[in-house]
């Protein structure tokens, strides 16, 4: 009898979806991160097929997990929006992310961000945005047939695909959206949130508060419930309260 020679099964590649390092080193790096994730999360939010995130694990390459990198901010034309643990690109029919953000801090070494540009201009980034906010500096990139060409003036630069503007100024980088609105602060983001938050408690407490003086003018459940945008059920349960 002659048995069969099985070939070795190949191991499973594991890709990390996080290298045990903090987000940012600082709060400034920190706040800068937030204000340009969650303002292009706002200007995209009706677009189901723009991806954007902060800090993930980008691997271009399937089985070559030591192939990666973990861009401050990065967005994906082209891929639908949703929770992902690391954006393997082999998975997201093979689109790059497009535009990458960098907020630099006092322990980024140029070798390092020399490291990172040629790993976005090898795995096909379009734009590359590099910021410091230390010294107020900005720089960019965007692609060319050669590669990612440095931007020689970014005073008043329009993203091509993002269409947003970039705004230095002695006091610090400012960002606009396509209608002219200014992007966010992190403080103001918070603000704005806790804000929206107090509005919707408000606005909750006064649906509840109009349903019993709505009963007392002998209004059927199904006209309240008209009336105050809500379900026949959510009613029946707060009249119940």
């Amino acid at each position: 009898m002659v048995s069969q020679i099985q070939p070795p099964t190949q191991p499973e590649v594991i890709y990390p979806d996080s290298d045990g390092q903090p987000v940012a080193n600082n709060t400034i790096q920190f706040g800068w991160i937030v204000e340009i994730k969650q303002n292009l999360d706002w200007l995209f939010a009706d677009d189901p097929n723009v991806f954007v995130a902060g800090d993930l694990f980008w691997y271009p390459v399937e089985g070559r997990n030591k192939i990666v990198n973990a861009p401050d901010v990065l967005v994906v034309l082209g891929r639908p929006k949703g929770d992902r643990l690391c954006y393997q690109q082999w998975k997201e029919e093979g689109i790059a992310p497009q535009v990458v953000f960098e907020i630099l801090s006092p322990s980024n070494t140029q070798t390092e961000m020399d490291k990172k540009l040629l790993f976005y201009d090898r795995y096909g980034v379009e734009e590359y945005y590099i910021y410091d906010p230390e010294k107020n500096n900005l720089r960019g990139w965007l692609r060319s047939e050669d590669g990612l060409d440095v931007i020689p003036q970014m005073e008043d630069w329009v993203s091509p695909l993002l269409k947003i503007r970039f705004v230095p100024s002695s006091e610090g980088l400012q960002l606009y959206r396509p209608d002219g609105e200014r992007f966010l602060t992190y403080t103001e983001i918070s603000r704005n949130a806790e804000q929206e938050r107090q509005r919707a408690e408000l606005a909750e407490q006064a649906r509840r508060d109009a349903i019993p003086r709505l009963l007392q003018m002998n209004l059927t459940i199904e006209q309240i419930a008209q009336a105050l945008a809500l379900s026949v059920e959510e009613v029946q349960t707060l009249a119940q309260e």
